[in-house]
């Protein structure tokens, strides 16, 4: 569905753009919806644009080894999927879906370099992200490597509360499943499972069906701590 209305300042695009450019981008975004488990764009696909997250929960992840999955990141409001895909070249070398159902505004490469060429602030500001998640992505090959697996699936946790917040009854926002966590903790479904039992047993957390609630988030952190 497209072109429907979203706010203009939520997104990457519109946080930080010059103010005057944000008329161009009401007539040049479109706003789509996905459903959850939906594909916002598949690794290998040719790139078009850029997706700038609205509403909802997304994962950006890739094959791995023996065809498993490595989540890279989960991502909420105000994030930009697809952007690696367009710095790097003509494919997709991601792919994100919806952990939700979820709104994002599509830009296309044509337009994205308008903005580029006309706001040199947001060029900056673009430049600065990529550096931060180039830090970020070298810092989590190292944990991948270096860290002990309890350490990896307790750092998991307690990201996915610091990025989706948590619910009323304290659950973490956005459900995500035992084979997500373990996708991006670097691990299998088997390793995930027997740890949360035992941090349900030691009532570090309390879980509901896909739900998380982290009732002791210090004990998390000192295992995260001690796995370095």
């Amino acid at each position: 569905m497209k072109n429907e209305q979203c706010d203009l300042s939520t997104c990457f695009l519109c946080r930080h753009c010059i103010p005057e450019w944000k008329e161009v981008i009401a007539i040049k975004k479109n706003t789509l919806r996905f459903k959850k488990g939906e594909k916002l764009f598949a690794e290998g696909e040719k790139v078009k644009g850029i997706y700038l997250l609205y509403t909802g929960a997304a994962k950006v992840h890739k094959q791995w080894v023996d065809g498993k999955e490595l989540i890279i990141r989960f991502t909420g409001p105000g994030d930009i999927l697809g952007h690696r895909g367009w710095a790097a070249g003509d494919v997709y070398p991601v792919s994100a879906t919806a952990l939700e159902d979820s709104k994002a505004c599509f830009v296309s490469n044509s337009f994205l370099e308008s903005t580029l060429k006309a706001d040199h602030a947001f060029t900056y500001t673009l430049m600065q992200l990529y550096a931060g998640e180039l830090q970020k992505a070298e810092l989590r090959m190292r944990n991948l490597a270096l860290m002990e697996v309890k350490g990896r699936i307790a750092e998991t946790l307690l990201e996915l509360q610091a990025s989706y917040g948590t619910t009323k009854n304290k659950y973490i926002r956005v459900p995500v499943t035992r084979q997500d966590i373990a996708a991006y903790a670097g691990t299998t479904y088997e390793t995930v499972f027997k740890f949360l039992k035992a941090l349900v047993h030691t009532k570090i957390i309390q879980v509901s069906g896909k739900s998380i609630c982290i009732n002791k988030p210090a004990k998390l952190q000192e295992l995260v701590k001690n796995a370095k």
